[in-house]
This record gives structure tokens, C-alpha cells and sequence, in this order.
């Protein structure tokens, strides 16, 4: 609704502009002026002012819509990571969650730079990620209170 009330108000706004410059009009130019804005400044600017809340949106949307799926690729990688021990390396996130090579180095990297895990380097050269939370999840059975003996 809001594009099509915008789409109308910049229509009029033209149509009010047009019709301004083929009338003659004896007024000062204060009253002119003053025609010109109601007539034409304020159908245009709530015209505008529409259409940019309406498209503006859409783009929050998209924004969103990245974060949403971030956040269930990163959950999937980390469900990932107890089934596998903990530890996960590039190759096993590309097969098991369909990323590209590029995708899942990046989530990867995101994770260790906000702390989620350590990157650690075989004899070979290959780099394997670890999630030292992950791997800890065995214990929470014998958990007991903080102030507890």
C-alpha cells in the first residue's frame, strides 16, 4: 500500500508542478512561493517520504534475513562439532553443511575470533578447529553448585 500512496503523492506533486508553470499567476513572489510548497513540496516530500520507508525496509529485511542464516549455519557447525568430539576442520563443515570452501573457512574464523574456538595445526600442515566448550559437554552430568564442597 505504502509504494502505491507514494507512487500517487509524487504523481500529484508533478501534475501540481506543471500546472504551476503554465498558470499566470499575478501574485508577489512570497505567494508564489508559498503555492509552489503546498502544492507541489508537500505531495512530493510525503511521496518521498513513503516510498523510502517502504524500500528502506526491504533492505532491514535482507539484513535480517543474513543474520538469521548466519546464526543457523554457525548453530549447525557447532551441533557438528559434539558430534564429531569437538573438533572439526574445513573439509567436514563443507560436506556436512554444504558451504562452500570459502563459507565455512570464514565461519570457522568467525568463531575463533569471537572465542568459541582455537585453531590448532596437524603434523601435516592441517588445520583443525576445536571447541574446548564442546568438548567439556561430557561433564556436565557431575556439575554441582558454585559454593558447594
Amino acid at each position: 500500500m505504502r509504494p502505491a500512496a507514494g507512487f500517487v503523492l509524487l504523481g500529484v506533486s508533478l501534475f501540481m508542478l506543471l500546472g504551476f508553470f503554465n498558470a499566470d499567476l499575478p501574485q508577489s513572489a512570497v505567494v508564489k512561493l508559498l503555492a509552489l510548497l503546498v502544492g507541489v513540496g508537500i505531495p512530493g516530500a510525503a511521496g518521498g517520504t513513503l516510498l523510502l520507508q517502504h524500500f528502506g525496509r526491504k533492505n532491514r529485511l535482507r539484513g535480517s534475513r543474513a543474520q538469521l542464516i548466519r546464526q543457523t549455519q554457525e548453530a549447525e557447525l557447532l551441533r557438528l562439532a559434539g558430534e564429531r568430539g569437538g573438533r572439526l576442520t574445513v573439509v567436514e563443515v563443507v560436506q556436512e553443511l554444504a558451504l562452500t570452501h570459502g563459507d565455512a573457512e570464514s565461519l570457522l574464523r568467525s568463531l575463533v575470533v569471537r572465542g568459541y574456538s582455537e585453531v590448532e595445526v596437524t603434523d601435516t600442515g592441517l588445520l583443525v578447529y576445536t571447541f574446548p566448550d564442546v568438548q567439556l559437554l561430557d561433564g556436565k552430568a557431575t556439575a554441582r553448585g558454585v559454593l558447594d564442597d
